[in-house]
């Protein structure tokens, strides 16, 4: 006959079991994305005011990042994005030679902005994303509101998987501090991103 300690014993290590195999199928159900470079299905935009009168729109040309996704338990989820500056286009030359120099983004010294998930949180109508963005030499958390668009088949024989998301930086947080007057110290950055089953 077993002991109550043999017993308490094999009870723990089934109990472990279970919840091994629990895990393991939740962690299974996160499929991974990569954002639609080729495709151009992606995008990286901004815009902040100009002079408070106006709103100056631009783009980063280039950038890339996947995300895994879990449909069961979207908070299971997470993201990772690199973002070229040197790639800025506010479709004016001179204006963008000003927004690469040493006054904003410094992209001689930052090509690069980087963006990697902690958490994710449900919301009423979607979910935030809440990660660290390097940005200027500068790492801090933020928050991205984001909306899943769709999902399904492609006509090429692959899976696809949408979503957009916005948030608003202050550009002093990341140490630009150039002064363009009290109505433009934000800036508000909008993503589209379409990614593919890998």
């Amino acid at each position: 006959m077993l002991t109550k300690t043999v017993k308490h014993t094999l009870l723990l290590m089934l109990l472990m079991l279970l919840t091994a195999g629990i895990t393991s199928q939740a962690m299974a159900e996160a499929v991974k994305y990569q954002f639609d470079i080729r495709g151009q299905h992606a995008f990286v935009q901004f815009k902040i005011k100009h002079l408070g009168y106006s709103w100056l729109l631009g783009e980063f040309n280039k950038f890339d990042g996947s995300f895994m996704l879990d449909n069961d338990d979207i908070t299971r989820s997470s993201v990772t994005a690199t973002i070229d500056t040197t790639s800025l286009d506010s479709n004016h030359a001179e204006r963008d030679k000003h927004l690469k120099g040493s006054d904003f983004l410094d992209v001689g010294k930052y090509p690069t902005a980087t963006f990697t998930s902690k958490r994710i949180e449900k919301t009423a109508d979607g979910f935030n994303i809440i990660g660290e963005l390097n940005l200027h030499g500068v790492t801090r958390e933020i928050t991205i509101a984001a909306q899943k668009i769709g999902e399904g088949k492609d006509p090429w024989g692959g899976y696809r998987a949408g979503f957009e998301g916005h948030t608003t930086l202050k550009l002093a947080d990341f140490g630009i501090n150039y002064n363009l007057g009290p109505a433009s110290t934000q800036v508000e950055l909008n993503l589209y991103v379409e990614g593919v089953r890998q």
